[in-house]
């Protein structure tokens, strides 16, 4: 009766808000960026507010070059995790049929094409010049890809240059006039330049129904791991919840630092990322038209080779990890 008693209380003391210790396996969660890119947030929110212990999942949030690294660590057996752009998994899934699946989406891409340089703010300017992009292949390569396209230029036509997750440095520093930024991005070159920065394209303007990043492990461990990365997505789901919090600007922003950015710009960029509702509210991120929209451009793009045949929705997703990740979430 007294073990009955106990384990009744510690139950109701989690679900009222109060901590779990982890006992299920360790999960290695790979986010994409050194220093982190503001989609890494939701991880960070998550291992700093203590929501993975909460829902009982022993998460360890490790930083990557990129995304692309990440799910390649994920596809090798190295980690368990990662969040990665979905049209280079659509296109890894498709091409070398690699076991990776999506269980959680972050659907708004916020990529542009940003000029420092008040004279070169055209399409045509870009043509022959250094664009800084992470890595040739990678998340921001991609999106370049897209958003030249009505621009009449191909990849080749410029000059890409990797740089990781420094390309807004490289903007400030001098290094080049042209990158492919993130939302957060902007404000960060504005503040140290004090003048604006050109946009020249969005990838919302070129392709309106696209989607941003997923969230993807291997078949094999999730048949493994499957409660563990259910709670690691429940802690995921509140995490976003803490994010669209007004009230939770001050202390949302404090965690935004492993960003690079100061606190000023990290709550501007929360309030636009919410306008743009980055983070998923009710939903696994992960919808069916968003998903088959990047399918079809990455077989336009060249993305999926020819004679590859392109992954299918129901291959690329399962929602159902999602879905019993949201029972354990607390009703708003």
């Amino acid at each position: 009766m007294r073990r009955q008693w106990v384990t009744a209380l510690l139950l109701g003391w989690t679900l009222s808000g109060g901590v779990a210790w982890a006992d299920g396996p360790k999960v290695v969660f790979g986010v994409p960026g050194i220093p982190p890119i503001f989609a890494s947030v939701l991880p960070h929110v998550a291992a700093e507010r203590g929501l993975f212990r909460k829902y009982g999942a022993d998460v360890e949030v490790r930083d990557f070059e990129t995304g692309v690294a990440a799910a390649r660590a994920v596809a090798a057996g190295q980690i368990d995790l990662a969040i990665a752009p979905t049209p280079v998994l659509v296109s890894m899934v498709s091409n070398a049929k690699v076991n990776l699946i999506g269980i959680y989406g972050l659907p708004n891409p916020d990529w542009l094409i940003g000029s420092t340089d008040p004279r070169k703010t055209s399409c045509a300017d870009l043509k022959g010049e250094p664009v800084g992009v992470d890595a040739i292949g990678g998340a921001r390569s991609e999106a370049l890809k897209e958003m030249l396209a009505p621009c009449k230029l191909a990849p080749d036509d410029v000059k890409q240059v990797a740089l990781g997750s420094n390309t807004a440095p490289a903007m400030v520093a001098g290094q080049l006039a042209f990158g492919v930024l993130h939302l957060d991005d902007v404000p960060a070159i504005e503040g140290q330049l004090h003048r604006k920065v050109v946009v020249i394209t969005t990838l919302k303007e070129v392709s309106p129904v696209s989607h941003y990043l997923t969230l993807v492990a291997r078949a094999d461990k999730i048949e493994e791991k499957r409660d563990a990365y259910v709670r690691t997505l429940a802690a995921l789901i509140e995490a976003g919840r803490f994010m669209r919090d007004p009230g939770n600007l001050d202390a949302a922003a404090k965690i935004a630092a492993v960003t690079g950015h100061g606190e000023a710009e990290n709550k501007a960029s929360i309030a636009s990322y919410n306008e743009l509702e980055q983070w998923p509210n009710g939903t696994d991120g992960l919808a069916r038209d968003k998903i088959e929209a990047v399918i079809a451009t990455q077989v336009r793009l060249g993305g999926i080779k020819p004679g590859a045949t392109p992954v299918t929705y129901e291959r690329f997703v399962d929602g159902s990890l999602w879905q019993d990740a949201a029972k354990l979430v607390p009703s708003q």
